[in-house]
């Protein structure tokens, strides 16, 4: 089969060559078109629904827009996850669905839902709800700063929204567009209640004549003669000098103007916006991408489109680029694609010092790069990226597929130094080793069945990665038994010396006295398994490596009740406080948000300066010290994180990890919640715990007296209506232009509601006498504690703990430690509580990472019974994997790396690595006993003798192509070197102990079979 297989190529060599170079060319065109990004494109299909009720409170939200829209949501099909954060004014619902999901599909589904639910939503919600194909608990990909010295906030916000947002939104890949920081300008009416009561006019008499102002009506056209005229009218005013005048009421003569009750101006909105840039008045352009769009790629599609934006704005507004997420993911790559050439670099060194003859040492240097570029094209076929795991898969390919070539190479060279012909010694040279280059080959691959067949994050995780390697192995095994003998023939020549493949004599020698104590040699495999297994029990189990991306993002929470004034002054301290900070370069944030945030939270966004230049600490210690530092300060509290490339579930919060509690009452929630609370604080291991449940702020709950308002003839609608045109900031009006629609907004001056006195000045229409009858003559007024959010997780109320990990705890002790401390407190049944996002799916990894071990090794067994048909056989060459298993784990261990997504690649890699040495010398003592005739003692003796050099060399070119992952640094760094560490330590330690293990068992099995076979 292999003859046939290499003849027709070493045959033709033209032909071949040619074949080398097409496979090159198509190779470096794909490479060009391959996408960049950080990792794998994991994303859950998400869809965020959000809903604007301005004025409501988060109880009202919740009832009458939360729960209809719930109730819709939740019969669309593929929903995995379904949370809502009511707020005051607005709601949020994040969708989350099956990674199988096609999230076109799923918008359609969603926006149906919205439809048939706006029946039942309140009628005075002036605008419908609105979706975007966007994970909120994602990093933005770019944030954008408009700023000027002159332009209002307002004016910012109106050029925002009207011009940049929608041009964003029109860029591929772009999902969502939020702008902070600001609000839109509006006509401000704020009336003077005292002067109402004096003037004898209500409330509802001032929003009914502002109505009126506006109107945007069709009015015809008008035929004269031999003309046709278009009829418009200036039924439109937008400017607050023009309704200053406007008559409210004219009786016997004497008139009232608006301007006698109110002071009108034009002014923002939303007042309860605010917007800084290291320190700077800015409005902020925050940008996320679609689920599954490459993040590059989107982000190169905004920056070409900023010169076109910056034209489209007046001369004094200024965009410029506040975050740019791709330029971590730029860096680390580049460092990625640096240790990719130094790790080819090495493996050919290695080559060299092995052959000592530049002909042979060109040959697999020639395979490495070729059976990369093959795989480049496979890639691009099948849609992958350059990614960091992608990259780390060819790194860690380039010791794989040199390896193929160095056993070709170096069988073709023995028989040369035979004194066979050329074409002779190549084609029996190949033919000879054909067969195990296949079986290592095959063998390697099938380690990475279990992953491909893996679901949910971890599988979509890794399946690139394991796809990218087999292809990488695949090329490399196709390549070594077709173009390499084909170049062997134009590049080696017989040698002038002997060629005898030699081995060092103390090998020849230990080897002997091992074969003489087979036991001694199976204790120390025992012992290794033992070992691995006792490691594996104790050593801290991650799911996915820290990350330093270079960005941070963070939360500020006052006190519940606090006012917007005093909330605006903190928020600006701890701006000016970050800014100084030498290792942040860029620090902005907003308070309000479009309505997503609470009134007491600000949220933050930070840029790191740049690894290594001069940055030294890495994003954790930068996140550990700042939170330090503003631990003392009272009534703050400042919750930072690291961002990172991964993010799992749908909610933002405070900290990385969430522990979620859902129930059918606030009852069960309001009581067990601040437990569960207090019981994560409790562990040594969490730090920064955080409860969503922020139900302490104040209400000024108005006790209507039912009676005596049905006495004056006052109703309860008009109460709820008369309360909203005072306090809710009510948009009484539509002002339509040609770029966008403003509103006219009607409240009381501030002063009156700025205190709770400012009841006393509220008057109600009677309306059978149309007199105004004193609020406080027909309730009561009461303060009381009340939420500012309400959560629901899937339809039922919930309460969602946050929480961040102390530095260097492992995920999976955490888990542990609250899984044993939750069993504690013995929740009732009613109580569902249980990990979600990052969290749950760490639980879920961590739990299956045993599973998949195992799923290899039985992968590998039965691959190798069938290239063998023999049952037997298979276990000498497993017998390999306890002492790797050991070495890989103790080298974690010390050098306090957690067992990871990334360790496990490392340690499933081995599995395959190891076993080649294995096979290398049973194939070789296989045949030996098949042609010579010899004893299994002899043939496994001169089967390690013969195979000693091209074991050393393959293993050693393992080792050399995993070195540059382990002294690794700047960004990403952190996900290559447990790689290194875990396939350095186990190569290192299996070939130590394989080299004299293997053949013991091989003896022991060998008699084992004989035994079984009579």
């Amino acid at each position: 089969m292999w003859l046939n297989l290499s003849a027709p190529f070493v045959r033709r060599p033209v032909a071949s060559t040619l074949i080398a170079v097409a496979l090159a060319v198509f190779g470096l065109l794909a490479f060009r078109a391959l996408p960049v990004s950080s990792l794998p494109d994991v994303d859950f299909p998400t869809i965020a629904v959000t809903a604007v009720f301005p004025g409501a409170d988060p109880q009202t939200i919740a009832s009458s827009v939360a729960l209809p829209l719930e109730h819709q949501f939740s019969a669309i099909a593929g929903i995995t996850e379904m949370t809502s954060t009511s707020y005051t004014g607005s709601v949020r619902i994040v969708l989350q669905f099956e990674l199988s999901r096609d999230i076109d599909g799923a918008a359609r589904d969603v926006q149906a839902a919205i439809s048939a639910a706006r029946a039942q939503l309140p009628d005075e919600m002036k605008t419908n709800p609105s979706y975007r194909k966007v994970n909120p608990a994602e990093a933005p990909v770019m944030v954008l700063a408009l700023t000027s010295d002159t332009a209002s906030s307002a004016a910012m916000y109106d050029k925002a929204t009207t011009l940049l947002q929608q041009t964003l939104l029109q860029t591929e890949g772009v999902g969502d567009v939020m702008v902070g920081g600001g609000s839109l300008p509006a006509v401000r009416v704020e009336l003077d209640p005292k002067q109402l009561q004096q003037q004898g006019i209500s409330l509802e008499q001032i929003r009914v004549a502002l109505a009126k102002t506006n109107a945007n009506g069709a009015k015809g056209n008008l035929d004269v003669l031999d003309r046709s005229y278009t009829l418009t009218a200036n039924d439109n005013i937008a400017n607050a000098a023009d309704y200053a005048p406007l008559v409210i009421r004219s009786d016997d003569g004497a008139i009232t103007r608006l301007r006698d009750v109110a002071d009108v101006y034009n002014g923002n909105e939303n007042v309860h916006n605010f917007g800084l840039i290291n320190g700077r008045n800015a409005v902020a352009i925050i940008i996320s991408k679609q689920p599954g769009a490459n993040v590059v790629a989107t982000v190169d599609r905004i920056r070409q489109s900023l010169p076109q934006l910056n034209a489209m704005l007046p001369a004094q507004m200024r965009l410029s680029v506040a975050l740019d997420r791709t330029q971590t993911i730029r860096a680390s790559l580049f460092d990625v694609e640096l240790t990719l050439l130094v790790a080819i670099l090495l493996v050919v060194g290695v080559t060299w010092l092995f052959f000592r003859d530049w002909r042979a040492t060109l040959l697999p240097a020639i395979a490495v790069p070729l059976s990369l570029l093959g795989t480049f094209a496979i890639m691009w076929s099948l849609g992958y990226s350059l990614n960091i795991l992608s990259l780390m898969a060819l790194t860690i390919a380039t010791g794989f597929v040199v390896d193929d070539a160095i056993v070709v190479v170096e069988n073709i060279m023995r028989h040369l130094a035979l004194g066979k012909s050329r074409i002779e010694a190549i084609l029996d040279g190949t033919r000879e080793v054909g067969f195990t280059v296949f079986s290592i080959s095959i063998s390697l691959v099938a380690v990475f069945i279990p992953l491909l067949l893996m679901s949910g994050l971890a599988g979509r995780l890794l399946r690139e990665f394991a796809v990218t390697l087999s292809v990488a192995i695949l090329v490399s095994m196709l390549v070594s038994l077709t173009i390499t003998p084909t170049l062997s023939r134009i590049f080696l020549k017989s040698p002038t010396h002997s060629h005898q493949v030699s081995c060092p004599r103390w090998y020849a020698t230990s080897l002997q006295q091992s074969l003489q104590h087979p036991r001694l040699m199976m204790l120390l495999t025992v012992s290794a398994f033992l070992g691995s297994v006792v490691l594996l029990a104790v050593i801290p189990k991650g799911f996915f490596p820290q990350q330093d991306t270079g960005l941070l993002f963070g939360r500020v929470q006052a006190p519940q009740n606090i006012s917007f004034t005093d909330m605006q002054q903190r928020f600006t301290q701890v701006i000016d406080t970050l800014k100084q900070d030498p290792a942040l370069e860029n620090v902005f944030g907003f308070i309000g948000g479009n309505g997503v945030n609470a009134n007491n939270t600000g949220v933050i966004y930070a840029t790191l300066t740049p690894l290594n230049q001069p940055r030294r600490e890495s994003a954790t210690s930068i996140v550990a010290r700042l939170q330090h530092q503003f631990a003392a300060q009272a009534g703050l509290k400042l919750q930072l994180q690291a961002i990172q490339d991964i993010a799992v579930g749908g909610l933002q919060t405070a900290g990385q990890y969430q522990y979620t509690l859902s129930a059918d009452s606030m009852v069960a929630l309001d009581k067990w919640a601040p437990q569960v609370e207090a019981a994560l604080k409790d562990i040594p291991l969490l730090n920064g715990v955080n409860s969503d449940k922020q139900d302490q702020s104040l209400t000024l709950k108005i006790d209507i007296d039912r009676q005596a308002a049905a006495r004056l003839g006052v109703r309860i609608s008009d109460i709820d209506q008369t309360l909203y045109d005072a306090f809710g900031q009510r948009q009484v009006s539509t002002i339509y232009q040609p770029m966008n629609q403003y509103h006219v907004v009607m409240a009381l001056k501030p002063q009156y509601w700025q205190e709770p006195s400012a009841l006393d000045n509220i008057y109600v229409t009677a309306t059978n006498t149309s007199t105004l009858v004193p609020l406080s003559a027909i309730a009561h007024f009461a303060v009381i504690p009340s939420a500012i959010s309400l959560s629901h997780k899937g339809l039922f109320p919930s309460v969602t703990l946050s929480f961040n990990l102390q530095p260097g705890v492992a995920i999976g002790a955490a888990i542990n430690a609250i899984e044993q401390k939750i069993s504690t407190l013995q929740l009732p049944d009613t109580i569902i509580a249980g990990f979600s996002g990052t969290a749950k799916a760490s639980a879920a990894t961590v739990s299956s990472m045993p599973i998949l071990m195992l799923a290899a090794i039985v992968a590998v067994y039965i691959v190798l019974g069938m290239l063998y048909e023999n049952l037997y056989h298979p276990l000498t060459i497993l017998s390999t994997l306890p002492s790797a298993g050991l070495g890989a784990l103790l080298a974690l261990f010390v050098c306090g790396f957690e067992f990871s997504i990334i360790a496990l690649i490392g340690i499933i890699l081995l599995i395959g690595i190891v076993k080649k040495n294995a096979i290398m010398l049973i194939d070789f003592a296989l045949t030996l006993e098949r042609e010579q005739q010899l004893s299994p003692i002899q043939s496994i003796y001169q089967a390690c003798l013969t195979r000693f050099r091209p074991i050393m060399m393959t293993t050693l070119a393992a080792l050399f192509g995993a070195l540059p992952l382990v002294f690794g640094h700047g960004y990403g760094a952190e996900l290559r070197h447990p790689l290194g560490v875990s396939i350095i330590g186990g190569l290192l330690l299996s070939q130590l102990l394989t080299l004299y293990s293997t053949p013991a068992i091989y003896l022991y099995i060998s008699r084992l079979q004989n035994k079984l076979q009579r």
